[in-house]
């Protein structure tokens, strides 16, 4: 067994190591001919159509403004899910509501985004009348739905690993369970729920299909100074133009096709840096207990 676990560890950092190598070698392809300075700073991105650019400035801009909509409505949940199931719930609610709350986790994003578009959407409308038929609040709140299994199981699981001798200091001095709470186990478990937020956001810009189709398919600038374009407009992120690219009718040689991998370099980068600010969150606010 020992030799069949050390294959498939094996395997797994192969795979890594392979996505690795192949992304560079095709972004190295495209920023041969693309200047890099001018990849990141352009604020135009119209790879099959001309005049063509290659600014993925309006991708970077959307999937922030996304993400950032997403994670106003699924960390909070979700964090406020888990201090529920922690400690305040009973047993046997616990068990029925946590193994019913992960199910949204297995439902398949396609749908999610069909939902979006077919029933957040147009009652959306009735309190934004502006709103487009694409935009990214309704992508914002079927992505956060999706995120917050992830951030309400781990947050959980994070605030149950405290001692309950903590619990029983703090009722001893009088605390009521919500200054209990709110005092000394959500700073006790902090390094876990920060791992979930992490993860949960992680998700949220990996997301394709929810965004791509709820959100649609225009890269555009995002302008901070008007929040209600923001929300209610289309927008194009970094996963959606790989979708784009990777299903319209170009060659497997064209700059359009290698742009793929510039993108999927980027969105790697991205995900990589919040990955490690989560292991340094996590190794700086861990609390040990013996």
């Amino acid at each position: 067994m020992g030799s069949i676990f050390l294959i498939c560890a094996f395997v797994s950092v192969l795979t890594t190591i392979g996505v690795i190598i192949t992304l560079l070698v095709e972004a190295g392809g495209f920023f041969s001919k693309v200047s890099i300075i001018s990849f990141f700073t352009g604020t135009r991105w119209s790879p099959m159509i001309k005049p063509v650019e290659f600014g993925v400035l309006p991708l970077i801009s959307g999937t922030l403004a996304f993400t950032f909509s997403t994670a106003l409505l699924g960390l909070p949940t979700g964090l406020l899910a888990a201090i529920y199931l922690s400690e305040y719930a009973n047993k046997s609610f616990r068990a029925v509501v946590k193994p019913a709350l992960e199910v949204l986790a297995g439902i398949p994003t396609v749908v999610y985004g069909y939902f979006a578009l077919v029933y957040i959407t147009p009652l959306l409308r009735n309190i934004f009348p502006a709103i487009r038929t694409f935009n990214i609040l309704s992508a914002s709140i079927v992505v956060g739905i999706m995120i917050i299994p992830t951030v309400a199981s781990i947050s959980e699981d994070a605030l149950r690993a405290v001692p309950f001798s903590l619990r029983e200091a703090g009722y001893g001095l009088g605390a009521t369970r919500f200054k209990v709470t709110t005092t000394i186990v959500i700073p006790a478990a902090l390094s876990g729920i920060v791992s979930s937020f992490i993860l949960g956001i992680s998700r949220a810009i990996g997301e394709t299909m929810a965004v791509t189709i709820a959100g649609g398919n225009l890269a555009r600038m995002i302008n901070p100074l008007k929040p209600a374009s923001i929300f209610l407009e289309p927008v194009q992120t970094m996963t959606a133009a790989m979708v784009e690219i990777g299903m319209s009718d170009v060659t497997g040689d064209s700059l359009a096709y290698k742009s793929l991998f510039a993108i999927g370099l980027t969105l790697f980068i991205i995900t990589l840096v919040l990955n490690l600010i989560s292991q340094y969150l996590k190794s700086k606010f861990r609390e040990k207990y013996h």
